[in-house]
């Protein structure tokens, strides 16, 4: 029997799949789900004691089960750009007993990774619901339904707040920045280069030799004992996210800084900071404005070249020892 599938239909199959403990079917003729902690046999029996005659009114819901919910655990790791929490999960996934409550846990910890989760799993259980609702309409031999539309925008970015940078944000801003710079170390680290300490002192100098901030905003202190100005990044619960800082001079914006913290990364945090920031500059005051990215960051070179960035330079490293 065909029936219609509205909203608050798909809210109760959706509802209906993940009750593990229940037994549910969907009567065609009501437009409802049925069952729970009632027995399934009692439905079957009105209908064949309705001499069928209401054409098979009682359907199963779409198939979801542990290993399902598992399958996309896994799936829901595999898009996560957060390497820290995308790490953790995978730890918890990993474990045999009790794999779904350690899954459950180890999100908590990350509210807004939390939020993409919930956002990821609705999302792929309504197409599941839309897959197989289309499956019937073609055994019913009526055209299939578009699928379900993309949301747009972020849903998780909305919760942050962004806002000037303080002077009383130095301290994390500093803490932020030596975090940065440590897995800066750890991956050339890995590269087998060895240290690199001075590379940093070198690009560190570069900055300290620019002249004071030009404008009429007051200089902040920022990391790297500039001053300038910039941008910091905030949660839902005021927990410090990321920054960017800047120094400008003869018309020109050098981007000292853009760190976000690890449990953060992957949100769109890092673009986000990019383009306020841009957004409060002067036009008549900056013209052109000056980014490095690190090597281990290149993939961020997406987000630079929509906001219409082009490659100035290119800087190499050399630890001499190496051509031994």
């Amino acid at each position: 029997m065909q029936f219609e599938l509205t909203e608050a239909l798909i809210d109760d199959i959706l509802f209906s799949m993940e009750d593990q403990n229940g037994e549910f079917l969907l009567d065609t003729l009501e437009g409802m789900v049925v069952g729970g902690v009632e027995s399934l046999d009692v439905f079957f029996e009105d209908d064949e004691a309705d001499g069928g005659g209401n054409g098979n009114r009682y359907i199963s819901l779409p198939e979801w089960d542990s290993a399902s919910g598992f399958r996309l655990m896994e799936r829901f790791i595999t898009q996560l750009r957060n390497p820290l929490v995308r790490e953790e999960l995978s730890v918890a996934l990993g474990r045999g007993r009790g794999v779904f409550r350690a899954f459950k846990d180890a999100l908590s910890r990350y509210p807004e990774a939390e939020k993409i989760w919930f956002s990821f799993k609705e999302k792929e259980m309504r197409r599941k619901i839309h897959r197989w609702y289309n499956g019937l309409r073609e055994e019913w031999g009526i055209e299939k339904i578009g699928d379900e539309p993309e949301e747009t925008g972020d849903l998780v970015l909305e919760d942050f707040h962004f806002r000037p940078f303080r002077n009383e944000d130095l301290v994390q801003a500093e803490e932020l920045h030596s975090q940065c710079l440590e897995e800066y170390r750890n991956a050339l680290a890995e590269t087998g280069t060895g240290s690199f300490t001075g590379v940093l002192l070198i690009e560190s100098q570069i900055f300290r030799n620019l002249p004071e901030a030009l404008g009429d905003e007051p200089l902040i202190h920022g990391p790297g004992g500039l001053s300038g100005t910039g941008l910091i990044a905030e949660s839902a619960n005021g927990d410090f996210a990321g920054c960017i800082f800047g120094v400008e001079k003869n018309f020109s914006l050098y981007i000292h800084s853009l760190e976000v913290k690890a449990e953060f990364r992957g949100l769109g945090i890092g673009e986000a900071l990019l383009v306020k920031f841009l957004e409060t500059r002067d036009p008549n005051k900056v013209s052109q404005v000056f980014l490095d990215l690190p090597s281990w960051a290149e993939g961020f070179s997406r987000v630079v070249l929509r906001e219409f960035f082009q490659p100035y330079s290119v800087r190499y490293w050399l630890k001499l020892g190496d051509r031994e």
